[in-house]
């Protein structure tokens, strides 16, 4: 029985990938900064614990009460949508502490029990914003586009021990909790003399039909976990392939 890791399981993507995984005979680690039972259902094959991406300490504690692990999902982020000239820069440094230096130092933290069994896969959700400039998401295309970079340069080094690293570049998707948990960020980050801009932007965005669901996600995820011979950048949802193929 293979084991998984995920990380940013607390909602969206993170948790319906926890929930597929485990439905379909997985050991599945679920991790998110508050650990909720009550949305899992009840399985020996299921631990939750608890983990701040952005600690050393807490990600060391998870690596050791995890165990042994075969798939580790670097899921854990946090959205931020507004004009940068508004932007405290404690925000950026925010954005990129979780979604950048978070996903890498998970990464590393894993390596070594990979590199000794000489097995091992690290699937990176990233956004397929970092595939076509967008407005209003210029900090946040900037953390998940390092990711991009450092996946790619990363899976150069770990190939020689047999460990995999992939990309999942899910699309815009507004049945997750993105604008919820950047609305904050957004309001600190506001400045009238883009508000007529910013309008024009949401307005848009509205009228935008091609979405990506939830299962887009974990079909995606599933599908790099499962197969040995997947490219390195997966698109998850209609409007995310529309964008990779674009950019082919």
């Amino acid at each position: 029985m293979k084991t998984i890791l995920i990380t940013g399981c607390s909602s969206g993507f993170g948790l319906e990938t926890a929930k597929h995984f485990l439905a379909n005979n997985w050991k599945v680690i679920a991790t998110m900064r508050t650990p909720d039972t009550s949305q899992f259902p009840s399985s020996d094959r299921l631990t939750i614990l608890p983990l701040d991406v952005t600690s050393e300490h807490s990600i060391e504690q998870v690596i050791e009460q995890a165990g042994p692990i075969d798939v580790l999902v670097n899921n854990a982020g946090i959205g931020m949508l507004g004009p940068v000239e508004g932007t405290p820069m404690a925000i950026a440094r925010t954005v990129f502490e979780t979604n950048t230096i978070g996903t890498m130092a998970m990464t590393k933290a894993v390596i070594p029990q990979f590199r000794e069994r000489r097995a091992g896969l690290i699937i990176n959700v990233t956004s397929s914003v970092t595939l076509k400039s967008l407005p209003l998401l210029a900090i946040y295309t900037g953390s998940k586009a390092a990711i991009n970079a450092f996946t790619e340069s990363l899976a150069l080094e770990l190939a020689q021990f047999n460990i995999r690293v992939r990309l999942v570049l899910p699309g815009r998707s507004p049945t997750t909790r993105f604008g919820e948990n950047a609305q904050a960020r957004m309001q600190q980050g506001f400045n009238k003399h883009y508000a007529s801009f910013l309008q024009g932007v949401f307005d848009q965005w509205q009228q935008d039909e091609v979405v990506t669901h939830t299962d887009d996600v974990v079909q995606a995820i599933w599908q790099v976990a499962n197969e040995q011979d997947t490219p390195m950048r997966i698109a998850a949802g209609a409007d995310a392939k529309a964008l990779i193929h674009a950019a082919d």
